[in-house]
């Protein structure tokens, strides 16, 4: 497994990171659930998108926030684990300087810290939010979203309920220029256990080939 330390704003992070050959392939930035309710960046989920994301041709980094696992720091109530994968996103892009596209994918928790980091770099490309927490988290900050991008929540979820999801949804349909794919995974429930993991993970695959086939044309 690709161990790095990089730098952060409070002390190493410590990552997971899988390169391509390809010295132009896109980027994707991994971010994990929250960490004071066991959230790491070897929660299932967040593993499946890296390797979902690798699979298409990206270079993936997946971190763990401040005061997880070998990352230094303490839990910093958002605002410092944003600033974590900024100096995240930061290190990527370093190593990938021709990356032809840069996109970010959260769960949960980091669904949230994916949508703030969204409106601070216009480089984003594209979002992937899995079981946003829209009932826990404001998501008012997204006005505009400036990024297209794919909502999957369960139907079955009772962490960040599926009418809070639609909400927010609904919320981002208004708006003007972009456009919000929204997916439910009938049954699932907040962590996508099995059989659902392989659906949503089908779900998210082909949406980014479908979003990298659209820019290539």
């Amino acid at each position: 497994m690709p161990e790095v330390i990089f730098a952060g704003p409070d002390g190493r992070l410590e990552g997971r990171y899988h390169p391509q050959p390809e010295r132009d392939a896109p980027i994707a930035l991994i971010l994990h659930p929250h960490p004071q309710f066991g959230g790491t960046m070897n929660n299932r989920v967040v593993y499946n998108l890296h390797y979902a994301f690798h699979g298409l041709g990206f270079a993936v980094l997946r971190f763990n926030f401040r005061g997880v696992g070998r990352s230094q720091g303490e839990y910093d109530q958002g605002i410092g684990e944003l600033s974590d994968a900024a100096s995240a996103l930061d290190w990527l892009q370093a190593q990938n300087q021709n990356a032809r596209h840069c996109w970010v994918a959260g769960f949960s928790f980091g669904a949230w810290i994916g949508m703030q980091l969204l409106m601070r770099r216009p480089d984003i490309s594209g979002f992937i939010s899995l079981a946003p927490p829209a009932n826990l988290y404001d998501f008012s900050f997204l006005a505009p979203c400036p990024a297209s991008g794919l909502i999957i929540n369960g139907t079955a979820d009772r962490v960040a309920p599926p009418k809070d999801t639609e909400a927010l949804v609904a919320k981002l349909h208004e708006q003007k220029g972009i456009t919000i794919t929204h997916e439910q995974i009938e049954g699932a429930g907040h962590f996508f256990e099995d059989p659902h993991m392989d659906p949503t993970m089908g779900l998210v695959t082909s949406y980014v080939k479908r979003r990298l086939t659209e820019t290539t044309r």
